[in-house]
């Protein structure tokens, strides 16, 4: 397992940072209590490339690739990205809300950006995600769940099932920390 330490402002300490503009502040008194899992890559089906990086970060050209045309002047983000090989990168403060969820609801509560953590896995939902990226992730959901109170984690799917299909069925449900809800409805 690896161990992650989320520092006093919200960046994970040791850890590429790539700073996103597409976050903002919570709702004031705000629990952050639910963590979000994702996939992406840029193009879709091929990995290591910039498109993630550029995306999060309003540089992806949208002329770049026929896939990329659809996402002009889109503004979004995540809290982290784990790449294939386990590489952990953050692009916002777990402290503010990045721009993830999207239009979405879990158990009854909308808006979801407001009291979640966005974490994307570089993939699809068509092959399964690697060994590297479940121990990155194991560690990663230890060291959110000791910054904030978090009880639940869920899928984008779940909280946005008439939009989204992630983090697909070759993500491994039982691979995660058995001391955190997991809720796939």
């Amino acid at each position: 397992m690896k161990n992650f330490v989320i520092d006093e402002t919200g960046w994970v300490e040791g850890v590429c940072r790539v700073p996103s503009p597409n976050f903002d502040a919570r709702p004031e008194n705000e629990v952050v209590s639910l963590i979000v899992i994702h996939n992406i890559s840029l193009p879709p089906g091929e990995y290591g490339g910039p498109g993630i990086l550029e995306l999060f970060t309003n540089r992806l050209d949208p002329d770049a690739h026929p896939a990329y045309a659809p996402l002009r002047g889109l503004r979004v983000s995540a809290h982290f990205l784990i790449r294939r090989g386990g590489e952990l990168i953050q692009f916002v403060s777990a402290h503010h809300r990045a721009w993830h969820a999207g239009v979405s609801c879990f158990r009854g509560r909308e808006r979801c950006n407001d009291f979640s953590i966005g974490i994307e896995l570089e993939g699809t939902d068509f092959e399964p995600f690697t060994l590297a990226q479940y121990e990155t992730l194991d560690g990663l959901l230890r060291a959110c769940a000791k910054a904030h109170p978090i009880t639940d984690i869920t899928g984008h799917a779940h909280i946005a099932p008439q939009r989204k299909t992630d983090p697909g069925p070759f993500f491994d449900w039982s691979r995660l920390p058995s001391s955190f809800r997991i809720v796939k409805s």
